[in-house]
């Protein structure tokens, strides 16, 4: 009787090591390897970090532990792979010398190479029972699709270039076949995601590629442009995160005004104010940003806005923070996250003068988030009576109990949901997957009520 190796995997972190870790799993998939539900039940663990700020080092660390005590041969790979302590060597070797090796993200060869190390492929693999859009590890309906890692930017709180190197963006055919592949296969919501999606082939000086023999250039309008033309046919949502707010990215809005690509941008602003955004090192000053959410509102009312902040960073006057607030309140950011401002190992931030004391910092992250909520609830409120398409992620009884979804304005697993109530029309149901038509009732917090018609 043949072996089949088992190798148990954990991803944490973010969608982009989400993505990482579909390659992974897709190419042990393809060699003949089997995925373990338990450590103990498998012959080894793959475990992928996320390193960037204190509570994700230390729940990889955790992970990494439980790992090594339930099952003793672990692959480390992801952002917390690439980092290194206080002696200068590597952290995770340094805190736990057992594990079999130590990779950085976006490696998936070096990762592949270590498992065939310490358990050797099976023979013979059947490599056509791989699907062509390979393994997923978010719900069959939606997907990441990751178009460029790394950064080329220097944030001063952010160590993920350091960790994940500069911007390099993928040829944009390998990405147009993967959204193909990920569309044929049943995906109705398509999720771009990067480090900077507006700057896709930066890098590359915006090079012609091709998909299908058609030439397309790479740049970020031209990509979005064919991606909606590819989903059009499927019905299917295309949705964009990480978006820098520069000028090219003007030119999209008109596609989400007409409908064909989701009309909502997670615009990662992290602050308003041009001395804090100097300290920080953001690329954009921020002088204009509320003249260019305006001019996006102006051609699409119906626009989604969602970012993130940061509160009591190194040298924020109490002016800065109300300026912040003054931003927020008048770019109605529709969806606000704030941090309050945490020293991450190695960023150029630790060193700036004037930190904050934390109880201080946690009091603006706390006033930052009252004010968000307020906004975002009158934001969801005013929707009480309309009808919304929706897509289902979540039916129970196909849908004749209920369930939920989330509409255009709404991110997986970061944003609100829509709660489904029972058809009005004992016939009808909706199944997970599937887009429907719905009347909006009430509103539960940031979440919206709503039954299908």
């Amino acid at each position: 009787m043949s072996f089949t190796p088992k190798v148990g995997f954990v991803s944490l972190g973010c969608p982009k090591a989400l993505t990482d870790s579909e390659l992974i799993l897709t190419q042990l998939s393809a060699e003949g390897y089997v995925t373990s539900k338990t450590f103990d039940g498998a012959d080894l663990v793959i475990v992928n970090t996320c390193g960037f700020i204190d509570e994700a080092v230390k729940e990889s660390l955790d992970t990494i532990s439980e790992a090594l005590a339930a099952n003793g041969k672990v692959i480390v790979t992801g952002c917390l792979g690439a980092k290194s302590g206080d002696d200068g060597q590597n952290l995770v070797k340094g805190l736990h010398p057992s594990v079999l090796a130590v990779t950085g993200p976006h490696a998936t060869q070096e990762v592949m190479d270590a498992v065939h190390r310490h358990l050797p492929k099976p023979h013979d693999p059947f490599l056509d029972l791989v699907p062509a859009a390979g393994i997923k590890l978010t719900p069959k309906h939606f997907a990441y699709l990751k178009i460029s890692e790394g950064c080329n930017h220097r944030c001063s709180f952010c160590i993920i270039p350091s960790m994940r190197g500069d911007l390099k963006s993928r040829p944009i055919g390998d990405v147009l076949n993967e959204a193909l592949a990920l569309l044929e296969s049943g995906v109705k919501e398509l999720l771009i995601i990067s480090q900077d999606t507006s700057a896709y082939g930066v890098d590359i000086r915006y090079q012609t590629g091709f998909f299908q023999g058609r030439p397309i250039k790479s740049r970020v309008y031209e990509l979005v442009e064919a991606l909606a033309e590819l989903a059009e046919p499927f019905g299917a949502w295309i949705r964009l995160h990480y978006v820098y707010p520069y000028p090219a990215v003007d030119e999209i809005i008109p596609m989400m005004a007409t409908g064909r690509v989701l009309p909502y941008l997670d615009v990662p602003f992290q602050h308003s104010h041009p001395d804090v955004l100097k300290r920080m090192k953001r690329p954009a000053s921020g002088e204009k940003n509320i003249e260019r959410i305006h001019a996006w509102r102006k051609v699409c009312p119906q626009l989604v806005v969602r970012s993130t902040f940061i509160a009591g960073f190194p040298g924020e006057t109490q002016g800065e923070f109300q300026h912040l607030l003054d931003f927020l309140q008048e770019a109605q950011i529709d969806h606000a996250g704030c941090f309050a401002y945490s020293a991450v190992d190695g960023a150029t931030a630790n060193d700036l003068p004037g930190m904050l004391a934390l109880e201080l910092r946690q009091e603006r992250q706390a006033e930052f988030m009252a004010v968000a909520q307020n906004i975002s609830a009158k934001k969801i409120t005013n929707l009480i009576g309309s009808t919304m398409q929706v897509l289902v992620d979540k039916s129970k009884s196909l849908g004749r109990a209920g369930g939920v979804g989330r509409s255009y304005r709404d991110a997986p697993e970061i944003d609100g949901v829509v709660h489904l109530l029972p058809p009005e029309r004992v016939s009808k149901t909706y199944l997970t997957g599937e887009f429907i038509k719905v009347k909006i009732l009430d509103s539960q917090g940031l979440d919206l009520i709503g039954v299908p018609i």
